[in-house]
């Protein structure tokens, strides 16, 4: 009785951290949490990215001019060349198989020309592939593509 009683226990558990994994793939959980992503880019928050990225990361970024893996990226938010005015993502759509949702959208990131006034608009086409793992979503790859920018506004 007390196996069964064990055994009943540890698949209600499972299962209980399977379906919060789940609850972070929900579309509407993913796009705030990436939106977190963003910001945390945006500010230098190397702390959230070190907990949201998985070990395994890499981004690759316009035409594979620069290729990151967690450890690269981190160093570089903590030691940016450039302050983004802001981030922001938009025309997000997404496409789930088992644990694993590809987030697909653009992402325009303005940054301050040098006169510190004026702004630039650069514009992303941006694939980012999120997976549950035990009990919370990390994010596992990044794909961007330039696909337009300002001169400036």
């Amino acid at each position: 009785m007390k196996k069964r009683l064990l055994m009943a226990a540890l698949v209600a558990w499972l299962w209980g951290n399977q379906a919060a994994a789940q609850d972070c793939l929900k579309t509407e959980a993913l796009v705030a949490l990436d939106a977190r992503y963003e910001t945390a880019l945006q500010r230098g928050d190397a702390d959230f990215l070190q907990t949201l990225l998985a070990a395994e990361f890499y981004w690759v970024h316009n035409l594979a001019s620069l290729k990151e893996d967690k450890a690269a990226l981190i160093a570089r938010v903590k030691q940016p060349t450039e302050q983004a005015k802001q981030r922001r993502s938009h025309d997000i759509t997404a496409q789930r198989l088992g644990n694993t949702v590809v987030l697909q959208g653009l992402s325009s990131v303005d940054k301050w020309n040098d006169d510190g006034k004026t702004y630039r608009t650069s514009r992303y086409q941006f694939m980012r592939t999120y997976v549950a793992v035990e009990d919370e979503c990390k994010l596992l790859a990044v794909q961007t593509m330039k696909v337009w920018s300002s001169d400036s506004q």
